[in-house]
C-alpha cells in the first residue's frame, strides 16, 4: 500500500462534500499538472491519502481511500489528463495545519513542506505515521 496527499480548496471541494459522496467516492478531477497526474497513475485501489484543505485552513483534515485507479478525467476531452476516484474513510480527530507540519522536524522532507504547490503528492510511511499521531489517530 502507498500513501498520498490530495489538496483541495474547501470552497471548491471540501471534506464535508467528500464525506457526503459516501462509499461511491468522487472523481479527483481537474488536475492539470503532469507530476500530480503521474502520482495518480501510480495509485492502486486501497491506497490511502490525506485530504488537505488548501488556501483556507491549510490543514490535513481527513483520510481517504483510492477506490478506482487512474482513468480519463471526465472534465476534459484532452487525453493527457487522468484522475482516480477517492472515498472518505475518517476525519482526523484534530486537523494538522501546514504550520504544525513545517514545525515538526520529522516532516522536514515531506512534499507538503518542501513543495506546497503540488496538488497530489506522495507521503512516506513514516510521514503518514507522524501526521496520524499529530491528528490524534496515533
Amino acid at each position: 500500500m502507498a500513501y498520498w496527499l490530495f489538496k483541495s480548496e474547501p470552497d471548491a471541494w471540501s471534506w464535508d462534500q467528500q464525506v457526503a459522496r459516501g462509499a461511491a467516492g468522487e472523481e479527483w478531477n481537474g488536475v492539470r499538472n503532469y507530476q500530480a497526474r503521474n502520482n495518480m497513475r501510480a495509485m492502486a485501489v486501497g491506497d490511502l491519502g490525506f485530504f488537505y484543505h488548501s488556501n483556507v485552513g491549510k490543514a490535513v483534515v481527513g483520510i481517504v481511500e483510492v477506490c478506482a485507479t487512474s482513468h480519463p478525467d471526465s472534465t476534459t476531452d484532452d487525453p493527457r489528463w487522468d484522475c482516480v476516484d477517492i472515498r472518505a474513510v475518517r476525519p482526523l480527530k484534530r486537523p494538522v495545519t501546514l504550520d504544525e507540519a513545517k514545525a515538526e522536524p520529522r516532516l522536514a522532507k515531506m512534499a507538503l513542506v518542501t513543495n506546497t504547490r503540488l496538488s497530489v503528492q506522495p507521503v512516506t510511511e513514516a510521514e503518514w505515521a507522524v501526521i496520524c499521531e499529530l491528528g490524534g489517530l496515533g
